[in-house]
């Protein structure tokens, strides 16, 4: 009897050791955030990411790249909780959205951008038009001479048509003509810096915050700063969004929230891009 009775309360111990275990378990569970999409907020995005994990150890918080339009994609196929882009959403992306969420998605401004044209530091070009920059992209300007450098043929190097930088480029600067057929392409924004940092004659372009090692061109004499960009005095400033499908709660509200704060725009301006306020 005193052994049935020991096995009882031994058997009893396990149970409310279980149950205890599995109330913590339910209670201390972590909540999960995913981002993706554009490339240009890809660092940034990491940077957000950790320090709001650091002060918030119950929250994970997963960022991919792959450019805006592979962001406004996963978003409609309900994979992610918010896209990152450096463009505004375009009407077949907000059909998509429309038709597998039933909802036209939203967005947050979530920091200032230039969207910056790289030359090569041995480049004597420093300065370009609006014109300039179109036909040298279009392929109609295809020797560094034309524009008061070097006679050394031009390279052109893009990013690929995911990128919300290639779609904004080509509609602010080449009128959504096509660009150069035969121009080198690289994945991401550091892939295009480094390219145009080893070959002299290259020319590319990606966000601000990138390509520390290469010469940010003028556009029109204006400057790819800050104080040019807040203003939007320099001709290629623009903002980069956050969007989610529908009006955000919770952990991702709170993230959101986070990153307008005073705190996340201080991250903004610690990566080099510009800050919505001060």
């Amino acid at each position: 009897m005193k052994l049935f009775f020991l096995k009882s309360a031994l058997f009893s111990f396990w149970i409310l050791i279980f149950i205890s275990s599995c109330t913590f378990i339910r209670f201390h569970q972590t909540d999960i955030i995913k981002l993706k999409g554009s490339d240009t907020m890809l660092e940034l995005a990491h940077k957000w990411a950790a320090e709001y994990m650091e002060s918030n150890p119950d929250i994970s918080i997963y960022v991919e790249g792959g450019g805006s339009a592979t962001g406004f994609k996963t978003l409609a196929d309900g994979k992610i909780d918010i896209a990152l882009a450096s463009r505004l959403i375009n009407s077949s992306e907000v059909r998509l959205l429309g038709e597998k969420q039933n909802k036209i998605g939203i967005n947050f401004l979530a920091a200032k951008d230039a969207l910056s044209v790289y030359l090569n530091p041995r480049n004597p070009v420093y300065n370009l038009t609006m014109n300039q920059l179109r036909d040298i992209f279009s392929g109609h300007i295809d020797n560094w001479s034309e524009v008061g450098g070097l006679d050394e043929k031009i390279t052109v190097v893009l990013r690929p048509p995911t990128s919300g930088t290639f779609y904004y480029f080509r509609s602010h600067v080449l009128d959504n003509e096509p660009y150069l057929q035969n121009a080198a392409t690289r994945s991401t924004t550091k892939a295009v810096t480094q390219y145009v940092y080893n070959h002299r004659n290259a020319i590319g372009y990606g966000g601000l915050a990138y390509g520390k090692q290469v010469k940010h061109a003028h556009i029109e004499g204006v400057a790819a700063n800050e104080e040019n960009v807040r203003l939007f005095k320099y001709p290629l400033s623009r903002y980069l969004y956050l969007y989610t499908i529908d009006k955000p709660k919770g952990p991702v509200k709170k993230f959101i929230d986070w990153i307008l704060s005073t705190e996340g725009q201080k991250t903004v301006r610690a990566v080099g891009y510009i800050p919505l306020w001060e």
